[in-house]
């Protein structure tokens, strides 16, 4: 039990989902997972484990935004002995070959700053994906027929942001898209020798203003944490 997560010792597995909303995690775990329990939810932040085709699997909310990202993911590898983290959420479009309803698995990701700014001081440390996680997941969204897109994102510090010529320039770049929490997730991932992957959901598009409708978002999300589990289960 930590300071943000109130389950027991062996409650959570080496390979953990992360979603921002807890909800979200509730609803994939209730989905996907075989007899999910419920193993942590002080403050609302709910986590699940469970089985998928018989390997052990917990799905867990991260919250929105690095600093909240941060504190989940160091606490479930420090203190539980997770090994294999994959967040799987939102992201918004900023090329206009991505689509939305598209997958994009995070090669890399860019940002201004990030929680772990100060471990590296003047360096600017390259966060990325683990290969065999990327790897697997392209493999598993092709077999699926899911169109997918792998490259470099943007992992940005506000949600409202009014920086119109930060967008221009990562567009210029080839950057896919934008979301909240992947970079400290690597950051951390390597800190700690462990394995790590964003696979996002284009809800919306910086460049056309396109949308997904609410009742539209679900079904998508599906296709993600299905390529998640493949990806972390290759053999299953």
């Amino acid at each position: 039990m930590t300071i943000h997560i109130g389950a027991n010792p062996g409650d959570i597995a080496e390979t953990v989902l992360l979603p921002g909303d807890p909800y979200r995690a509730k609803w994939a775990a209730e989905t996907f997972l075989e007899s999910p329990k419920l193993v942590n939810e002080v403050r609302g932040m709910l986590g699940f484990t469970g089985t998928w085709k018989g390997n052990k699997v917990t799905i867990h909310g991260s919250g929105m935004g690095m600093p909240s990202l941060s504190i989940y993911v160091n606490e479930l590898i420090r203190d539980y002995g997770a090994k294999t983290l994959i967040r799987i959420g939102s992201t918004g479009a900023m090329q206009e070959k991505v689509a939305l309803r598209d997958i994009i698995l995070a090669m890399t990701s860019s940002t201004l700053s990030t929680p772990s700014r100060g471990f590296f001081k003047e360096v600017n440390f390259a966060p990325c994906a683990d290969w065999s996680l990327l790897k697997e997941a392209a493999n598993a969204a092709e077999a699926k027929g899911v169109n997918t897109h792998i490259g470099g994102i943007y992992s940005s510090d506000v949600f409202y942001d009014e920086r119109p010529d930060l967008t221009e320039q990562m567009t210029r770049h080839g950057i896919l898209a934008v979301e909240m929490e992947a970079a400290e997730l690597y950051t951390i991932a390597a800190r700690y020798n462990c394995r790590a992957l964003a696979i996002l959901t284009v809800s919306d598009h910086l460049i056309t203003h396109e949308a997904l409708p609410s009742e539209d978002r679900e079904k998508s999300f599906g296709d993600m944490v299905q390529i998640a589990l493949e990806a972390a289960f290759p053999d299953s």
